[in-house]
């Protein structure tokens, strides 16, 4: 049995900044043990053409910047300087530039195999982090002042905080008995990179159709990484056609902003449900990430969130260690889950009230919400506050 100060189950990019994070702002002085059951295999080729995508907001890369990680991001990134919204046939659109917000990019694009090889480097080389991977978490059992986590090749970690890092569907929450809530959009989504005529050149577009919504990221060498939501039926219909019959749907959906799409990707297809705890702390344990909430990637919100909580709790897990405190003690998780609490339940009902009301062909939400992308266009007190959520400043 090894005795650690926090535990964090699932290696992630939420529980491997975590891990790092807890380093940084601790100088090294608290041991830790990060559990992953999956490995990223070492000889494994990168995906090239079709690796996956995620944006970080402006506010992400701050926070990575104050983490000493931004440097090695560099290489990786794509910046995004414009931001194009418009809704499929209608009048509204809205344009959000980096020049106007006075930044050189109001997001980055980043292809998830490099940050995912990355974070398993940085893990593995710090000194004060025990990687534990691939390992599994057999079974959990707390007491008042420990917790403790039996893996499937029978060792035992001690820990006074255990992090839930491990997914939309955690495992270990479950163990917990930390309840699920689930909301079923009815819609399907379909990724994809693909390529066109014209470079996007660091712009990115999410626009509205009558199906849902679909967004466009720059990626380097040209691409594009394609969010397409939709029905199910249309998703399975476009799961099993041909390349050009794709992309003569998505070229009718999208326009031709990016002139021709020449190239479409392997495709991957899943159902869009918004899933989250209420509670995000139990008796000496924390949900972050994905763990804690998963949202309809209409704005790009989810990951960005979830980075907010990581930072949120490394600070209140610092702020413990610097007063000699009880870093797994309820008082310190209380405060965790104070800070969390207005920046989730907005972020939630921000990407649930767009979903319905952009995913919505009634003629009365059609005028409400064109009049909307008009008012962003030419009314700054709109348009700010939806603009600073978008790059991910808002207060933790």
């Amino acid at each position: 049995m090894k005795q650690y100060d926090i535990v964090i189950i699932g290696a992630g990019m939420t529980g491997a900044t975590l891990a790092l994070a807890v380093h940084q702002l601790c100088e090294g002085n608290l041991s830790i043990a990060v559990i992953e059951a999956n490995r990223m295999e070492e000889n494994k080729a990168h995906p090239g053409f079709d690796s996956r995508a995620i944006a970080l907001s402006f506010g992400t890369a701050n926070i990575l910047k104050r983490l000493n990680l931004w440097s090695d991001f560099l290489p990786l990134l794509t910046p995004i300087t414009d931001i194009e919204v418009s809704d499929k046939g209608h009048l509204g659109l809205a344009d959000i530039k980096a020049s106007t917000q006075g930044v050189d990019a109001l997001g980055y694009v980043v292809e998830l195999e490099s940050v995912g090889r990355l974070y398993q480097d940085k893990l593995t080389q710090c000194p004060a982090v025990d990687y534990l991977c691939p390992s599994q978490v057999k079974h959990i059992n707390r007491t008042m002042k420990q917790v403790e986590i039996t893996l499937e090749n029978g060792s035992r970690l001690m820990t006074k905080l255990m992090v839930a890092a491990d997914g939309a569907l955690s495992e270990s929450c479950q163990q917990l008995n930390i309840p699920l809530k689930e909301m079923d959009f009815e819609q399907f989504a379909i990724i994809a990179n693909v390529s066109t005529n014209q470079s996007p050149e660091g712009r990115a577009f999410e626009r509205f159709t009558s199906s849902g919504p679909l967004a466009f990221l720059p990626m380097s060498e040209g691409r594009s990484s394609v969010v397409w939501c939709m029905s199910e039926q249309k998703a399975n219909q476009l799961m099993g056609a041909d390349e050009s019959t794709v992309i003569e749907q998505l070229q009718h959906d999208f326009g031709w902003r990016l002139g021709k799409i020449t190239k479409v990707g392997a495709r991957a297809c899943y159902p869009l449900v918004l899933r989250y705890r209420e509670s995000i702390v139990s008796h000496r344990s924390a949900v972050i990430g994905n763990a804690a909430q998963t949202l309809h990637p209409i704005a790009g919100q989810g990951f960005n969130l979830g980075i907010r909580d990581v930072m949120s709790l490394a600070e209140e897990v610092q702020y413990a260690y610097q007063t000699h405190g009880d870093i797994g003690n309820y008082s310190v998780l209380s405060l965790y889950r104070q800070r969390r609490q207005c920046d989730r339940s907005e972020t939630i009902s921000l990407t649930s009230s767009l979903v319905h009301c952009f995913s919505n062909d009634l003629p009365a939400m059609r005028i409400g919400r064109n009049l909307g992308l008009l008012s962003m266009t030419y009314l700054p007190f709109i348009k700010q506050p939806i603009v600073k959520r978008t790059m991910g400043l808002v207060e933790r």
